[in-house]
């Protein structure tokens, strides 16, 4: 009894501080959860994906919701484009059954190199890029304020190019447990031109929907245990609150590129493991 309180209690703080620092980041909690459940707790990758999976409907319904609120998400190109991310998060957790602890560390260390490479990449603005008429007809363009209240209208294009690249998203989400932000980001600001700042939030927007479809197939498989998968979701719920506070006042942009190196040792340290079978 004792062994699982202290087990517990620790793995509410680590989900707090992954929460945390997800949150200051803007990689999200699962990014650091699954490490930290693996590699200190020893889980094993299929619990861990379902408990991510878990925290990730959680922290996207309370951030998404004051995003929405702001009038920064786009509310219809997320739901067209949850389409393929919601078909895409089904077959991967069907298809991570198949897959051993090895095949998903070396999968999840390719993407978390490629989303901490991300965190130097100079974000744009594509404000007054001209759109398709694709994106027209399905009327995804949109508008959304700036600091100081000022609505900037915005167009956007290459739609089937985006909506592919969301499958594929999706698919790795149901893998991984993870909200495949980068790939989401990369899907509508650099093939769909949609300015950052609506691409990131609408992207959170979208991450509760596509953990919840392959939520259930995990449900089902019974890879979601209340005793891992409670602690992680208060965890980090409260640790992503806590960093949407913080946000406000902290420059977290130095914070973002330590955090980055941090990825990259995990990633690397994940690959060697899975190399070597650490993870059998």
């Amino acid at each position: 009894m004792t062994t699982v309180l202290i087990f517990t209690l620790i793995l509410l703080a680590a989900s707090y501080a992954a929460g945390l620092l997800g949150s200051l980041t803007g990689l999200g909690g699962g990014v650091v959860v699954i490490p930290v459940l693996t590699l200190c707790f020893g889980v094993d990758f299929h619990y861990a994906v379902g408990a991510a999976l878990v925290a990730s409907i959680a922290t996207s319904s309370g951030s998404g919701s004051a995003y929405v609120k702001e009038g920064i998400t786009n509310v219809r190109l997320g739901m067209f484009l949850e389409i393929a991310t919601t078909i895409g998060a089904v077959a991967g957790a069907l298809v991570a059954v198949y897959l051993n602890n090895s095949v998903i560390a070396i999968i999840y260390s390719i993407v978390l190199l490629l989303t901490g490479t991300m965190q130097f990449v100079k974000k744009q603005d594509h404000t007054g890029e001209r759109g398709s008429e694709a994106a027209r007809r399905l009327r995804l363009f949109g508008t959304y304020p700036d600091k100081n209240g000022v609505c900037h209208a915005y167009e956007l294009r290459n739609v089937a190019g985006g909506f592919g690249v969301m499958g594929i998203a999706g698919m790795l989400s149901g893998i991984l447990g993870i909200g495949s932000g980068v790939l989401k980001v990369i899907a509508m600001d650099n093939l769909m031109k949609v300015p950052f700042k609506v691409s990131t939030t609408t992207s959170n927007f979208m991450m509760g929907v596509t953990a919840c479809a392959s939520a259930v197939v995990y449900v089902q498989r019974g890879n979601i245990t209340p005793g891992i998968a409670c602690p992680v979701l208060i965890g980090v719920l409260f640790g992503a609150l806590t960093g949407a506070r913080l946000l406000k006042r902290l420059d977290v942009r130095l914070l973002r590129k330590i955090f980055a190196f941090a990825v990259f040792a995990v990633a690397i340290n994940m690959m060697y493991m899975a190399l070597t079978g650490g993870f059998e």
